[in-house]
């Protein structure tokens, strides 16, 4: 069983918690760093709550939510360490784990249903990173310098 982070804003709410239930029921330990509630937050903050603790390793993986998964991704993926992707569906969820080396996954309550989401969310916890001919690419991702030391 794996320890989770999970976060979402207000426009992730609703399925962060079904899906934190879901984990649970699965016997895997959940850090819930909020939102609890529909009131308008900002998803930069849960995405980062959710990343520095995967990049600390305090958790082996994050879970994070908002509109779309995209905008809480873009927050997840500043910090250092961390490789987080938006996924719809099992497949993007697999591939992503297996080829990308995710290590948070990204989804949006106005584009996926609760069940669709449930096995996306399974689909990523099962699956493995392949190595191979994907350890040099996924190097390279973490090799990138972040925007500010890159302009310089």
């Amino acid at each position: 069983m794996a320890r989770i982070a999970a976060g979402a804003d207000h426009a992730g709410v609703q399925l962060k918690d079904e899906l934190v239930a879901h984990l649970r029921e699965l016997g895997h330990e959940v850090v819930d760093c909020g939102t609890h509630d529909a009131e308008r937050v900002d998803y930069p903050d849960y995405g980062e709550a959710v990343a520095r603790k995967v990049a600390t390793g305090e958790v082996e993986l994050g879970l994070c939510v908002c509109g779309t998964g995209i905008g809480i991704a873009m927050a997840a993926n500043k910090v250092p360490g961390v490789r987080a992707a938006t996924v719809h569906d099992v497949t993007s969820a697999r591939l992503t784990r297996q080829h990308n080396d995710a290590n948070v996954i990204c989804l949006g309550e106005r584009l996926i249903g609760p069940e669709a989401a449930r096995e996306a969310l399974d689909s990523f916890l099962e699956a493995t990173f392949e190595e191979g001919r994907h350890v040099p690419r996924v190097a390279k991702i973490d090799a990138l310098l972040p925007t500010e030391e890159a302009a310089l």
